[in-house]
């Protein structure tokens, strides 16, 4: 117990780190945006592969990224016991290089992608684990978040849909390479095919 409340203080404590950059960043008009923001294929934007869930454009824009942050996040503090550091490494890591790779020529900021990188792990991770506790992790997160899902298509300006679409994949990827450490039952038996 004192291990997931160690976790749940950290989601918190990373929620209102954005909260207080947010804060920072409007204080000087958003100059950390074109300072730390992912500029793809620049080497000056590479640092934004980091920085990129850190910053956002608006209040608005933050207030959108922090329910479904909270929500995924105390799901991954819940099920994903010393695995954490490993899977967020991958998302960020992986989902931030291949924007920087591959995105549209805009300074990527914001944590949709960390939370779309979140969807797809808990999403993938429930049929990868076939355990009750992630099938219901994912059941549940596909029912409440699924409609996000559009999120990966182009044309909706001003919203980095490559953040979202490379952060689900690394999710996905995420719920393959990593092995999670979940105190249930598996599901013996069952073909999800």
């Amino acid at each position: 117990m004192r291990a997931f409340l160690r976790r749940a203080a950290t989601l918190a404590a990373f929620v209102a780190l954005l909260w207080a950059v947010h804060l920072l960043n409007w204080i000087i008009g958003y100059g950390l945006n074109p300072a730390f923001g992912l500029i793809p294929r620049h080497v000056s934007g590479l640092d934004g592969v980091i920085a990129m869930p850190l910053l956002h454009g608006s209040f608005a824009h933050l207030m959108a990224n922090t329910p479904p942050l909270l929500f995924m996040g105390g799901l991954l503090v819940a099920t994903t016991a010393r695995a954490l550091l490993p899977v967020n490494t991958i998302v960020i890591g992986l989902g931030g290089g291949l924007v920087w790779l591959f995105g549209s020529s805009a300074i990527h900021i914001g944590a949709s992608g960390l939370v779309f990188g979140w969807f797809g792990f808990l999403v993938a991770r429930g049929l990868v684990d076939r355990s009750l506790v992630t099938l219901g992790a994912a059941l549940l997160v596909g029912v409440l978040y699924g409609s996000i899902f559009w999120g990966v298509l182009p044309g909706q300006p001003g919203v980095s849909w490559e953040a979202h679409l490379f952060g689900a994949i690394a999710g996905v990827a995420a719920a393959v390479l990593v092995r999670t450490h979940v105190h249930a039952p598996r599901l013996g038996g069952v073909d999800l095919d």
